[in-house]
């Protein structure tokens, strides 16, 4: 069975993570910062010295990386690579501040962009964390950096990983995501990939 491990899953199980890791084939393992949430391992994205190097056939990181002081942001792509076989590869979402930069440039800072289970969240809730959350308590929420395409991929790129398939979704979704392998693969296989775990809407 090929092994995925879910970083920063919070209460999440692989049914949360992409039609691709959401088969018999993948076994999940669960890592978070957080041990209420009850991970197979606790551990920060910037030191998983519990995880062996080349352990894990994947890797699933869902609105984690924003979480990151922008100089953190390179130590932790490291450690995602080095986690992976050679060849795996890393499925990456994080919200996109290029759109949702453009509500802000229309005054829209604390209007809500969408809703949400936790309710209506606006563009500061998406720039610099879910405001409710962090209220409660819980600053695990608080965002340090953002990314545009441009840069997540630049920042994949820089972090050693061979080939990268990215796409930006505007409002409702206001998210960025990225498909990085550690090898070189053929373009159809890359294809391939995007095809299993980005969402086309």
């Amino acid at each position: 069975m090929l092994k995925f491990i879910h970083v920063g899953c919070g209460p999440k199980r692989k049914d949360r993570t992409t039609p691709g890791f959401n088969t018999p084939d993948w076994q999940e393992v669960r890592f978070d910062i957080d041990a209420s949430v009850q991970p197979d391992i606790t551990g920060t994205m910037t030191d998983m010295s519990a995880v062996p190097s080349g352990s894990m056939d994947a890797l699933f990181s869902s609105h984690n990386i924003e979480h990151l002081y922008p100089h953190e942001v390179a130590v932790a792509l490291a450690e995602f690579r080095r986690v992976l076989t050679p060849n795996g590869f890393a499925v990456i979402t994080c919200p996109d501040l290029k759109s949702v930069c453009a509500l802000v440039a229309e005054d829209k800072l604390t209007e809500a962009a969408y809703n949400s289970p936790a309710g209506p969240i606006a563009p500061v809730d998406i720039l610099y964390g879910h405001r409710a959350a962090m209220q409660a308590g819980n600053l695990y929420m608080a965002h340090r950096c953002g990314f545009t395409e441009k840069v997540l991929v630049a920042c994949l790129k820089e972090a050693g990983f061979s080939m990268v398939a990215s796409r930006a979704r505007p409002g409702p979704y206001f998210d960025l995501w990225a498909v990085a392998t550690v090898a070189e693969i053929a373009p159809e296989a890359l294809r391939d990939f995007a095809g299993q775990h980005i969402p086309l809407n």
